[in-house]
């Protein structure tokens, strides 16, 4: 059973930020058949992301020209004190934290090498992910660093493995639950360091065509994980980036 004790230490919800949410909101119901709930926020209207009778995140409109992309929320039991090992942790915080009523506390922060992350503490249980968003994914330029950053500040412990090829992934865990992946970018990367999430498909060959044809761009052609599944990374038509992934089959 989830509790908020079991969910502190995971990504809870995942804001998409564009400058056109209509748009978004059109390519990822169409895609991924999600249904949407709209939450009433002040002046405007935020639309959910439902899916078997949860939420799991929304979409909203970005700050200024800030360009298209997700942002996913690490659950906390204190955001303030978070956010305060934030600072100590040599990572920055970007929206200090502030109350969303009946919803819970949030900040916004980056860590030491630029990646930007939320912390989230709600109000009641925050929902699974299971089935919607199926993992979160940091490239950062400094591995060791960021392992530091993320256990000083939400608690994570970090596993390496080998890929093969010399590619070495990290697992960051808590409460016995892996909780994200990191990895070093190489420095001819294109891009800058940052999280990327994973949306759950059925068929991944299938969905990237689909995307394309509703106007993403593919960034990474599908291809098999051995023992793990099959993924492709995509820009949506705003320009934010997500992967898609299907898990191998057990």
């Amino acid at each position: 059973m989830s509790t908020v004790e079991t969910a502190i230490g995971r990504f809870g919800w995942h804001d998409h930020r564009s400058p056109d949410p209509a748009a978004a909101t059109r390519f990822y119901t169409e895609l991924l058949g999600w249904e949407l709930e709209v939450f009433p926020m002040g002046e405007f209207e935020y639309p959910m992301i439902k899916v078997n009778d949860q939420t799991h995140g929304g979409f909203g409109p970005v700050d200024g020209d800030e360009p298209a992309h997700w942002l996913g929320s690490i659950v906390t039991d204190d955001v303030d004190a978070a956010a305060a090992r934030v600072a100590s942790a040599g990572g920055t915080i970007l929206v200090e934290p502030s109350d969303i009523e009946g919803v819970g506390r949030w900040s916004v922060a980056t860590d030491p090498q630029g990646a930007v992350f939320a912390l989230f503490q709600p109000v009641d249980v925050p929902p699974t992910s299971e089935g919607v968003f199926v993992w979160d994914e940091l490239g950062t330029s400094d591995i060791e660093g960021a392992k530091r950053f993320y256990a000083e500040v939400v608690g994570w412990e970090s596993t390496d493995q080998d890929m093969g090829d010399g590619f070495i992934y990290t697992v960051f865990r808590s409460n016995g639950v892996d909780r994200a992946g990191a990895y070093q970018r190489q420095p001819d990367m294109p891009g800058a360091p940052g999280w990327l999430p994973y949306v759950a498909t059925g068929d991944v060959d299938a969905s990237l065509e689909q995307a394309t044809g509703l106007g993403a761009t593919t960034i990474t052609e599908p291809m098999d994980i051995p023992t793990v599944g099959r993924m492709s990374i995509i820009a949506d038509p705003t320009g934010a980036v997500v992967g898609l992934y299907k898990p191998e089959a057990s």
